[in-house]
C-alpha cells in the first residue's frame, strides 16, 4: 500500500496551523481549528518540537501567559498525530532545499508522499500549492489549504 492509498483521508498540519489551533481564539485560530478538527492528522516528527518552540516564543513575547502555554503544551502532547520520521521524507525534502528550508520542505514532502492536504498559515510553504496541480510552477504534487 502506498502512502497515498494509506492516507487518502488524512489531513497534514504544519506547526503554524497546530499552534494557532492550540492558542489563538482569533480568525486564524478558528480557521486552523475548523480545518483540522475531527481529521486523521499526520505531520513530520519535527512538528511537535516546532509547536513546542512556538508556544515558548509566544509566552516569552507576552502573547500568551505561562498557564496558557503550559495547557497548550499538554494539549499538544494529547493530540492524535501520526508522526512520520525524516528518513521517509528526506529524499524529496532534500530536492526542495533550494526553495524551502529542510524543515518546511519536510511538510511539503509529506503532503506529496501521502496525498494529504497541507493545512498551514505559512504562505511561503503553501506557495502555489493552493492552485490546481496542473497550474503549479515547481512541479509539486502537494495541495495546501490556507485561510
Amino acid at each position: 500500500m502506498s502512502g497515498k492509498e494509506y492516507c487518502s483521508e488524512c489531513l497534514h498540519t504544519d506547526s503554524s496551523a497546530a499552534t494557532f489551533a492550540l492558542v489563538d481564539t482569533g480568525p486564524a485560530g478558528r480557521w486552523a481549528t475548523a480545518a483540522i478538527i475531527g481529521s486523521d492528522l499526520i505531520a513530520p516528527h519535527l512538528a511537535v518540537f516546532e509547536v513546542a518552540n512556538l508556544l515558548r516564543r509566544h509566552e516569552l513575547a507576552g502573547l500568551i501567559g505561562g498557564d496558557q502555554a503550559a495547557e497548550a503544551h499538554a494539549d499538544l502532547l494529547d493530540l492524535a498525530i501520526e508522526l512520520w520520521p525524516y528518513d521517509l521524507l528526506a529524499p524529496r525534502a532534500w530536492e526542495l532545499r533550494h526553495n524551502l528550508s529542510t524543515h518546511d520542505a519536510s511538510y511539503v514532502a509529506l503532503a506529496e508522499v501521502t496525498g494529504a492536504t497541507l493545512v498551514t498559515l505559512d504562505t511561503r510553504i503553501a506557495g502555489d500549492r493552493t492552485r490546481p496541480a496542473d497550474q503549479r510552477r515547481r512541479g509539486s504534487t502537494a495541495s495546501a489549504s490556507i485561510p
